[in-house]
């Protein structure tokens, strides 16, 4: 396929693709699937080989969020029945971070609900660095608090965080449908404070919340201009209780495509798999690791992933190995920028070779993982079967159908005393 081997090339030199051929990945049909993962395989394999990076995520605060985010489980109003709890002591969260450290992860995730931190939540979040730093030289520490007022970024940068989240989750054209009480343009100030301080920024999309194939090209072009070095793609995790319960609209087949897209828009980034693989891609979760080179180890922010160990089973298994912590995950000319100073300064992109940078997943102040999803089939409806029921029976569940047997709730790990998923 024509369109395949002029990506590949691209992705080879780090060139930007059109936004037409991104759209034309999208656009691909079943038939040519393998086609294309096999083709964005080769431009994962040229930048990042067959490694695989773990992340472990950390609620610190759980829940009652004032912002209005629809695909979240901790905005205002929802009645998910998650976790809610205010924040983790220190020793509490390098606890539990330990605990994915020991499982292979090389970054933890330190998340927080909310429109954004106070001082006072800095102070606590830099204790936490700090105690995670002591027990874990080694380890990454990135921070996902929401909005960053003056200053903020700096201070996390000076206790050790090596990276903050954000993400822009979806275009700036339909962002205002999807959340009311921040801006589109609030969360790309945020990314680009972080990059100014230092920090390595990590922003992502949320896929499958009734978004066009325009609208997730443009949200991933803009990553690519905002340049950040990390890039989750969430699919949304359709919580009863949020007002996107019922946007069941993604298959395997197209979050395999939207994965595809986002690593030839985003050739030498950290494309990692978030949120809502294991709803949505289900048993052809090995396949993405073709195109991702970082996922979440275990359970999420407020719902569960699959075990550990399985996680490790299926990158053993797909011919892949784990990234140790000796290892750089950037390609040297990232890596290399990232350490020569302050993000803001650096070239949007690499503009000698024609492309200019890419980069989780959450509410206004919970960006990592908590929805998630892309858009194609139909949503369940509430007079379809029951798809726990005739799973439980042996009988198929039709392509797009809710499969509300496949949300768990988070009960385990932080903020509870049971042992957590790493």
């Amino acid at each position: 396929m024509d369109l395949l081997n002029t990506l590949v090339d691209k992705g080879l030199r780090r060139e930007l693709p059109t936004r037409e051929e991104a759209l034309a990945v999208l656009a691909t049909s079943d038939d040519d699937l393998l086609d294309v993962v096999a083709a964005a395989g080769k431009v994962r394999r040229q930048w990042f080989g067959r490694r695989v990076k773990l992340n472990y995520l950390v609620n610190l605060k759980s829940g009652l969020c004032p912002e209005d985010c629809s695909y979240c489980s901790q905005r205002l109003g929802s009645t998910a029945g998650i976790l809610k709890y205010t924040w983790l002591k220190p020793d509490e969260a390098s606890k539990a971070a330990a605990a994915g450290v020991a499982g292979g992860a090389k970054r933890v995730c330190l998340v927080a609900s909310g429109r954004g931190p106070t001082d006072r939540d800095v102070d606590r979040v830099t204790k936490t660095i700090e105690a995670i730093k002591e027990r874990h030289e080694g380890v990454e520490v990135c921070a996902c608090l929401g909005l960053l007022s003056d200053g903020q970024a700096d201070r996390l940068r000076s206790a050790g965080a090596d990276a903050y989240n954000h993400n822009l989750n979806t275009s700036e054209e339909t962002y205002g449908a999807i959340t009311t009480t921040h801006t589109y343009a609030d969360r790309v100030e945020t990314v680009q404070q972080a990059q100014a301080a230092g920090l390595s920024a990590c922003s992502g999309l949320i896929a499958g919340m009734g978004e066009s194939d325009k609208d997730l090209v443009d949200v991933v072009f803009a990553l690519r201009d905002l340049n950040p070095d990390s890039v989750p793609v969430n699919f949304l995790i359709p919580f009863e209780g949020t007002p996107l319960a019922k946007e069941w609209n993604l298959t395997p087949q197209r979050c395999l495509r939207i994965l595809a897209m986002v690593r030839f828009v985003c050739p030498d980034v950290e494309v990692r798999l978030a949120g809502g693989r294991e709803v949505h891609l289900r048993s052809m979760q090995p396949l993405a690791l073709h195109l991702v080179n970082s996922i979440f180890l275990g359970d999420y922010l407020t719902s569960e992933g699959q075990a550990g160990q399985t996680d490790l089973d299926m990158i053993a298994d797909a011919g892949f190995e784990v990234e140790g912590q000796g290892t750089t995950t950037l390609p040297r000319h990232r890596a290399d920028a990232l350490s020569g100073g302050g993000r803001g300064s650096r070239a949007a992109a690499p503009e000698a070779v024609g492309a200019t940078g890419c980069g989780s997943h959450g509410g206004g102040g919970c960006g990592s993982h908590e929805a998630s999803g892309g858009g194609c089939g139909p949503c369940g409806g509430h007079d379809e079967p029951d798809p726990s029921t005739a799973a439980d029976a042996g009988e198929s569940v039709p392509a797009g159908a809710a499969r509300t047997d496949l949300v768990a709730v988070r009960r385990r790990g932080a903020g509870t005393d049971l042992a957590p998923n790493a």
